[in-house]
């Protein structure tokens, strides 16, 4: 009996704990892809198109729910080039909904050559 008396309380935090792990991973994700989104404009900035190659690189490796939603944006500051990422996460499982709030990645490279 106190059992099946818990086992909605059970769910409920074992629920809030996976919404707190989806969260940690998009914060992993979106320092990730503009780590990537950085180096790559760095690179690309001798030979072609940073922003593209910058943007691309950010999107690369991130899941497809992810990738849907993002938000990527590079600048040169100086000799050091920038760059942005803002993610969702979901809530519960990826493809249920989103969070009402926008998880934050930023990152830095200086220029090559």
């Amino acid at each position: 009996m106190e059992f099946a008396g818990m086992a909605p309380v059970i769910l409920a935090v074992l629920a809030i704990l996976w919404q707190c792990v989806l969260v940690g991973y998009t914060f992993s994700l979106a320092g990730n892809a503009a780590d990537e989104a950085a180096r790559a404009a760095t690179a690309a900035a001798a030979t072609g198109d940073p922003e593209g190659a910058c943007e691309s690189a950010a999107k690369k490796h991130l899941p497809a729910e992810w990738r849907k939603k993002s938000k990527v944006s590079c600048a040169q500051d100086g000799h050091l080039w920038k760059a942005d990422v803002g993610l969702t996460a979901p809530v519960l499982f990826p493809g249920a909904g989103k969070l009402p709030f926008s998880i934050s990645g930023s990152a830095g490279a200086a220029e090559e050559g």
